[in-house]
């Protein structure tokens, strides 16, 4: 159903432009093999921003489609894809409009700067959304504070929304007043979307729910355990395997939302998070208070046992994504020997909620097996300490009836990735491998 919407919208940008004759006058002025295929790349660049929007609303229904894996790839691919359009558009109409008026490169990106309506505003936008472009980058992503990443992805609204006005005064596709009318009720539906369901529905469920820090606990040196208790949490309908944005207030700091997945299984009016401690918001946990007040966003992600096809489960866990994990495997429905758990951490020392993974082992009959040790060097793999088969030969040793296992992957985004890889190759059908990365 997403994919039929999203596919209707591009017609309709596309629609626009064949209706304004952007075709025949592609061929027929001289400018036209620059300027109409350049107005292409920015309407459908404009209808990416919209999507964009819509992505960074988590409307439920589109969340449960793609999962957060999913809408991860899917937001930094139209990201990207829109920026580049947008750059497209740019270069093509100065080009095009150089070549009728026989400007210079800069006299014709001045015209059209000074003598168009909005293009200043125009030009601040885009200054903006580069700026949000190039802080997503992988390299730019690895510096940056989670919060911070945030905080600078807040301007692509103001970015799209210093962008919008020119089209509407400049943009010949929307001189009829129904295009204009389309135009406007489409960005102001994503932006109602974001505001319900990021804002305003957080807030009601913060208020019903009245959701405090029961206590803190420390698991094991540098990991710790945060226990909440609400009100009717029950009705929010959590997960085992999904995540909610959590703010604490306590104190200064407190309005910076943090991703932490359920590291129990839900129950009653009580939830667990845990938290490695390797970032000043997460380390502030440790500090907190019982009573300290709780706003959340979520649940979140569909790493959960709705998605599983069969009865036989292999979950493959690295360091503190052991967290969502732990949690399934407490909740998900199976019979002993249906059963794996494939736990990787730097040293024994690391290995989270080993009590408790060792007593689901002796009461429900899960198969835990730790793989202490670094990853191998050189190259990235699953695998823990010098791998000597590759990656889905090792897999299939552990696990010889892989193929008939729904696989449930947590972990870093690299080795999250080598896991994946490895079951695919191992013969695991794609749809049977669910993937939950710690990457933002």
């Amino acid at each position: 159903m997403c994919s039929v919407v999203f596919c209707a919208g591009l017609v309709f940008f596309v629609y626009l432009w064949v209706h304004d004759g952007s075709l025949r006058l592609m061929t027929t002025k001289t400018e036209g093999p620059l300027t109409y295929p350049g107005k292409l790349a920015g309407l459908i660049s404009a209808y990416l921003m919209i999507v964009q929007v819509v992505l960074m609303a988590r409307v439920p229904w589109v969340e449960r489609a793609f999962g957060r894996d999913g809408l991860v790839r899917i937001h930094r691919l139209t990201g990207f894809t829109s920026l580049n359009l947008m750059l497209a558009h740019i270069l093509l109409l100065t080009l095009g409009y150089m070549v009728r008026d026989e400007r210079t490169v800069l006299g014709s990106l001045w015209w059209m700067m000074a003598d168009w309506r909005g293009m200043m505003l125009a030009t601040l936008g885009t200054v903006l959304l580069i700026m949000v472009g190039v802080t997503s980058g992988r390299a730019a992503r690895r510096r940056l504070r989670y919060h911070t990443w945030h905080l600078l992805h807040l301007y692509t609204l103001l970015g799209i929304a210093l962008v919008v006005p020119h089209m509407i005064w400049t943009g010949s596709e929307f001189r009829p007043h129904w295009a204009q009318m389309m135009l406007v009720a489409l960005y102001a539906a994503a932006v109602g979307a974001l505001l319900v369901f990021r804002l305003a529905m957080p807030l009601v469920h913060s208020v019903r729910h009245q959701v405090v820090v029961e206590r803190v606990v420390e698991d094991v040196p540098g990991n710790v355990s945060v226990h909440l208790r609400g009100v009717g949490l029950a009705r929010l309908r959590p997960q085992a395997g999904q995540f909610f944005i959590w703010r604490f207030r306590d104190g200064r700091g407190w309005t910076r939302g943090n991703p932490y997945a359920l590291s129990a299984a839900p129950g009653g009016d009580m939830l667990r998070i845990t938290a490695k401690e390797v970032g000043v918001n997460s380390r502030r946990l440790r500090a907190l208070q019982p009573g300290t007040k709780v706003l959340f966003e979520g649940p979140y992600g569909r790493f959960t046992g709705e998605s599983r096809h069969g009865r036989k489960v292999l979950a493959m866990a690295s360091g503190i994504g052991i967290t969502p994990v732990r949690a399934l495997m407490e909740d998900l429905d199976y019979a002993p020997g249906e059963a794996v758990l494939l736990y990787r951490g730097s040293s024994e020392k690391d290995f989270v909620f080993r009590p408790e993974l060792d007593e689901l082992a002796q009461l429900r009959g899960v198969r835990v097996v730790y793989l202490p040790g670094r990853r191998p060097n050189g190259r990235s793999s699953w695998q823990a300490g010098p791998a000597v088969e590759d990656d889905h030969i090792a897999l299939q040793r552990l696990v010889p009836d892989i193929r008939e296992h729904d696989i449930y992957v947590c972990g870093p985004d690299a080795w999250a990735r080598s896991a994946a890889d490895a079951a695919r190759r191992a013969g695991v059908p794609a749809t049977h491998i669910h993937l939950e990365r710690f990457a933002f």
